[in-house]
């Protein structure tokens, strides 16, 4: 059989990572950024607004890499038990599950006798492969993996954390919140179109949608805090 001299760039291998990877930078972003908004909207001085800056970006890096971990294991420990499920049917009753695979086939557009004889083949080279793959949904590119998502997210969280704790030690004093929510949207934004373009969505699309929920994020926690530090 010949080679195909027609490659492709898909990029569902991708998806686990990617995934991670930007919940955790954009969630560092908005969530630290926020945070020290809503601080020195509360008119706290520059102490008060670092301390926060740096118990924002170690706190959230942690919180990140145990919820990923937590909630991507728990997705891993189910996709395990559906496939053991799955080898303790081939065993029971293998024609079931042949026609069972054929009918998912015909589904899709074969028609029976080439669905049947395709189920065979793939169940004669991996049976629990094929189930895994079109019954239950379950490949390689996008299975459970909840120790890359873990540092995956807590990495991103710290490095998106820092974006705005660097603009805090850097603005003056009394451009300190417009200039830290100006360069927290142009990081987010930027965050945005980079994950639209890695994954081959629309950039402009993704860089706004970002860049809006980011913005509402830092206006609220900024009227909180606002309206916190006129009542003290």
């Amino acid at each position: 059989m010949p080679r195909s001299t027609h490659p492709e760039l898909h990029r569902t291998e991708r998806i686990g990572w990617l995934r991670a990877a930007v919940l955790g930078a954009n969630d560092g972003i908005v969530s630290t950024a926020s945070l020290m908004v809503g601080v020195a909207a509360a008119s706290a001085g520059s102490g008060a607004l670092l301390l926060t800056g740096v118990a924002g970006l170690v706190a959230g890096a942690m919180s990140m890499a145990a919820g990923e971990y937590v909630s991507v294991s728990s997705q891993s420990d189910t996709e395990q038990a559906d496939l053991v499920r799955e080898r303790a049917e081939l065993v029971a009753s293998p024609e079931s599950e042949h026609r069972e695979l054929a009918s998912i086939y015909v589904t899709r557009g074969l028609t029976p006798e080439l669905a049947t004889q395709v189920a065979q083949q793939l169940m004669a080279h991996d049976a629990v492969g094929a189930h895994a793959r079109d019954e239950l949904g379950i490949s390689a590119a996008v299975s459970a993996r909840p120790v890359q998502a873990a540092l995956t997210s807590a990495a991103t969280f710290a490095a998106g954390a820092a974006l705005p704790l660097l603009t805090a030690v850097l603005a003056p004093a009394a451009q300190l919140v417009p200039l830290l929510a100006g360069t927290s949207l142009v990081f987010l934004t930027a965050l945005g179109a980079l994950a639209a373009r890695a994954g081959g969505a629309p950039v402009l699309k993704a860089a706004l949608r970002v860049a809006f929920w980011g913005a509402l994020a830092m206006g609220i926690t900024a009227g909180v805090g606002r309206l916190f530090g006129a009542v003290v």
